[in-house]
């Protein structure tokens, strides 16, 4: 245990030696004696004793910044000039080192840093905004690197100086605000550091959103819109083009990772999925960006939304161009989308400025290649803005370089409202006044003006109102990539207007129209989205839609079935009225069956007619001509009314077709059982003694007829006024089309009604088949056996045939029954006659007709 103990002390005691090198903690050491038990208190610039004089001296190796500048207040600056922080393996047997940058300078970020630095000298220079009051600054390099940016935060608030004093007391004047990061990691860092001491800070640059928690990070503010609504934005542009699989890389920083969530996040919300999402860093080891890349150039996806900073960036494209992946559209977050096209303000660098900054003097090394130990070089002054093609140099957009003006501006309206006042017309600024930071972060959450056509302020979270223009690179015509602006994202109008493109985009390989970025190709209308089993819901089968249903939309994920009354089109995408079927006259077997009646009608007229025309002759007296032609007559009826079952239902037609029907066909067949009849008796009659035609005359026959078919007449009356037929729409039989029928209204009435033709019929046929063998040449028992033989085999068949008949059928079948038992009759029982009175006359005699076999 004791080992361990002492172990574990001489780790702490390292690690307070590298905190106290790394923060530059100020200290203050008395040079003369101390009271006994002197009473201490911290403030930033280190410890005061109640001793005097003393001196101040801050612990540790102070930063030199990159730019500096006195004035009456001092604004700090904090900037990725350097992308790498120098890599130290400590030993713990010297005192660590202050952590450095190295590598070669950023110049877009040197850009950035120029501008704070121009628009602090337009201020000084400014008549309206701090007259009076000339402003210094402080400028640092932070490399991105989170033990450096804490490092200049310490810096930033006890200043530059390794030994002051200040009247004894140890606390030195530091920053009044600061101007940084440019990144998000390191914006958080010192932001954290700031709080404590109300020190407001104003980024340009940094747009995680975790920055807008104001309990984390009360005295941020920023110029840039929070990556909140560039997630939203980005998952718009997204969906506006119909992007819905895509790829995801990040930056593994707060920057990147908060960024990423609130873009997948609102992805999300919009249906868009992501095949991959992957994370890297620029010090990572080149073989996890290598499996980044190989992520990239295998995926399906080609949209590939890129959440990271441009220093990352770099890295992962010089890794993709060693392999180039097929074309990929890249849609870039502000971090990285305008590297190449650095934004700034244009102005002159001599080489005398240039000397005098060590920063300057390596950009101006790198950039020409050169020493400035040689006098030749001074040369290049009058060819620097022509010949120079750096970054640094390129003024056609000025997008952050706006956000850092904006910047330094705040900072200094904030001050102009502490320290000045208007008098009489005239602001009189008093640069004497000692000015606490805390008093410019009040300020600061106030600000509310206008620069050059840009307003500013800040939201309660420390926000500007988010504002985005799109940006497309475009090849011009002398081959050079431009960034031209073709929209804007405005989080300011209402939902749905939010988004705008106004200009024409050049996509992945110079072409005009829209890259293609799905997991599965939209389904067209008539289909619906069934999802793959594993896969995100963006991979789905298309499957046409069930019979009765239809999609009317792309990507549609359900079919909807179409109203009652209509079916879909053959893509199965719209619904129409559906055909509407019925037995027409207009159609092949509504004619025939229409020509059938007709021609049974003529057949029986005819055979009235040749009946009446021999009407004294043997054959038509000696076979009841009353009775004949009254069967005749109610044939004709029954031939004709099949007519009214062909056509379009009506209220009428459907009384009219059931009824008549019944009527017609008792009558015919009380007609053939009066005939029946007649030749029993009439048998019966030619034996001795007997009497009975006398019962059986004509009168009765007439009665006979009339009253069986009065039966039929009350039934059907009986039917009409309970339950009479009525034409209906039928849904049922066929999905695809309406079947316009005569529904029955009483199925006991219908069936009463058959059945009652059925029962004469059996009685008739019975009786026929008594007087069958009956010795008489024209015995009609004969043929009204074959003939209600025929009747009752149609209309046994008829019932299974009308039952399961579908649609238009059912009614041919019914017609067809009337049909073949009509002629049946017909054929059956007159056409012998016709026959041997047109053709036989022979027969048509007296003598013929007594001959008895």
């Amino acid at each position: 245990m004791e080992i361990w103990a002492a172990f574990f002390g001489l780790r702490l005691a390292v690690s307070l030696v590298e905190l106290i090198s790394l923060i530059g903690l100020g200290a203050c050491v008395n040079s003369l004696k101390q009271k006994p038990e002197p009473t201490h208190s911290l403030t930033p610039a280190g410890i005061r004793t109640e001793a005097s004089p003393v001196q101040c001296i801050l612990q540790g190796t102070p930063r030199v910044p990159a730019f500096t500048e006195d004035g009456d207040f001092v604004i700090g600056g904090v900037f990725s000039i350097h992308f790498k922080l120098y890599t130290v393996v400590y030993d713990y047997t010297t005192k660590p080192a202050p952590p450095r940058c190295t590598g070669s300078v950023n110049p877009r970020v040197l850009r950035f840093l120029r501008t704070m630095i121009f628009a602090i000298k337009e201020i000084n220079n400014s008549t309206e905004l701090l007259p009076g009051i000339n402003l210094g600054y402080q400028i640092y390099d932070s490399c991105v690197a989170v033990p450096v940016s804490v490092h200049v935060a310490f810096q930033l608030l006890n200043g530059k100086d390794p030994v002051f004093n200040k009247g004894g007391n140890c606390s030195q004047s530091g920053v009044v605000a600061v101007v940084g990061d440019s990144g998000s990691t390191p914006s958080i860092s010192i932001s954290r550091i700031f709080r404590s001491f109300n020190i407001p800070l104003v980024s340009p640059f940094a747009t995680c959103a975790c920055l807008s928690d104001k309990q984390q990070h009360p005295t941020f503010f920023r110029t840039i819109p929070s990556d909140q609504f560039q997630a939203d934005g980005l998952a718009k542009l997204v969906k506006h083009f119909g992007w819905m699989w895509i790829g995801a890389v990040r930056s593994d920083s707060d920057y990147g990772n908060y960024g990423m969530a609130s873009f997948l996040d609102a992805a999300r919300r919009e249906g868009i999925c992501v095949e991959y999402s992957e994370a890297f860093y620029r010090t990572d080891p080149p073989s996890k960006i290598k499996k980044v890349a190989d992520v990239v150039r295998r995926s399906t996806a080609v949209v590939v939304v890129a959440f990271a900073s441009s220093g990352d960036m770099k890295f992962l494209l010089e890794e993709l161009a060693r392999d180039p992946p097929p074309p990929r559209q890249w849609i870039g977050s502000e971090g990285w989308i305008g590297d190449p096209y650095l934004l700034s303000f244009s102005f002159y660098l001599s080489p005398s400025d240039v000397a005098a900054s060590s920063v300057l003097t390596e950009f101006w090394e790198d950039a020409f290649n050169c020493s400035l130990t040689t006098r030749r070089n001074y040369k290049l002054q009058k060819h620097l803005q022509n010949d120079l093609m750096n970054p640094y140099t390129e003024t056609s957009q000025l997008r952050i370089n706006n956000m850092v003006y904006k910047a330094v501006y705040a900072i200094a309206h904030a001050i102009h409202n502490a320290v000045c006042n208007k008098t009489n017309g005239h602001t009189q600024c008093d640069k004497h006044i000692l000015l606490k930071p805390k008093e410019v972060f009040t300020k600061l959450q106030k600000v509310n003006f206008s620069k050059n056509g840009y307003h500013v302020s800040f939201d309660v979270n420390g926000d500007p109102m988010a504002f985005y223009e799109l940006v497309n690179w475009q090849k011009s015509e002398s081959g050079d990539i431009e960034p031209v602006t073709v929209g804007y994202y405005d989080a300011s109008l209402p939902v749905g207007q939010q988004f705008r493109i106004n200009g024409n985009l050049t996509w992945v390989e110079g072409v005009t129209q829209v890259p293609v970025s799905v997991c599965s190709d939209s389904c067209p209308p008539g289909t619906r989205k069934v999802l793959q089993k594993g896969k995100p819901i963006c991979c789905y089968d298309c499957v046409p839609c069930p019979e009765g249903e239809i999609s009317n939309i792309t990507d549609s994920p359900d079919c909807l079935p179409c109203p009652e009354e209509f079916w879909p089109n053959s893509e199965r995408n719209a619904c129409f009225p559906k055909p509407v079927e019925f037995l027409s006259f207009d159609e092949v077997l509504g004619i025939i069956l229409a020509a059938l009646s007709v021609s049974g009608a003529f057949l029986a007229v005819t055979a009235a007619a040749v009946f009446i025309h021999h009407r004294t002759t043997p054959i038509v007296r000696a076979n009841n001509s009353e009775l004949s032609f009254l069967l005749l007559f109610s044939l004709t009826l029954c031939f004709l009314c099949s007519l009214t079952f062909i056509g379009a239902p009506s209220e009428w037609s459907c009384m009219l077709r059931h009824t008549a029907f019944g009527i017609t066909f008792v009558l015919c067949i009380s007609c053939v059982l009066g005939k029946t009849i007649v030749v029993l008796l009439a048998f019966k009659a030619t034996l001795p003694g007997s009497n009975v035609m006398k019962w059986f005359g004509p009168l009765q026959q007439r009665m006979t007829v009339v009253c069986l078919a009065l039966i039929q007449v009350i039934i059907c009356i009986i039917w009409l006024v309970v339950s009479p037929p009525f034409p209906r729409k039928n849904l049922t039989i066929y999905r695809e089309k309406i079947i316009l029928e005569c529904a029955l209204g009483s199925d006991v009435g219908f069936w009463a009604v058959l059945g009652y033709i059925g029962l004469l019929a059996v009685f008739c046929f019975v009786l026929a088949v008594l007087a069958r063998k009956l010795p008489d040449n024209f015995n009609e028992a004969k043929m009204i056996t074959f003939s209600m033989l025929i009747f009752c085999a149609v209309w046994i068949t008829f019932i299974p045939a009308y039952v399961s008949s579908p649609g238009k059928f059912t009614v041919a079948v019914e017609i067809f029954a009337i049909l073949a038992s009509s002629f049946g009759l017909i054929l059956c029982i007159f056409a012998p006659k016709c026959f041997i009175i047109l053709f036989q006359p022979q027969k048509n005699t007296k003598k013929f007709l007594m001959n008895k076999k």
